[in-house]
C-alpha cells in the first residue's frame, strides 16, 4: 500500500507543472497537451486510488472518463484546424 500512495503523491505533484503549461500556453496546441496530461493524470490517480480503498467503481469511472476526454480531445482538435465541429 505505501508505494500505491507515493505513487499517488507523485502524480499529483506532477500535475502543477501541467497546470502551469495549461495556463501560461503559449499557443493553443501547448494548452491541449497540457490538458491532456492532466487528464491522463487524473485518470491514472482514479486507479490508484480504486486499488487504494479497493472500489472496482472507480475503474469504472476511470474507463468512462478516459472516453470522454479522447472525445473531447478530437472535438477541440477538430475545431482549432477547422474553426467548427461539423
Amino acid at each position: 500500500m505505501g508505494a500505491f500512495t507515493a505513487a499517488a503523491v507523485a502524480v499529483g505533484v506532477l500535475l502543477f507543472p501541467a497546470l502551469y503549461r495549461a495556463a501560461a500556453g503559449p499557443t493553443t496546441a501547448d494548452r491541449l497537451v497540457a490538458v491532456n496530461v492532466i487528464s491522463t493524470k487524473v485518470i491514472v490517480l482514479i486507479v490508484v486510488f480504486a486499488v487504494l480503498f479497493d472500489h472496482d467503481v472507480f475503474i469504472d469511472i476511470a474507463f468512462v472518463y478516459a472516453m470522454i476526454g479522447f472525445i473531447a480531445t478530437i472535438a477541440i482538435t477538430r475545431f482549432i484546424e477547422r474553426g467548427r465541429l461539423d
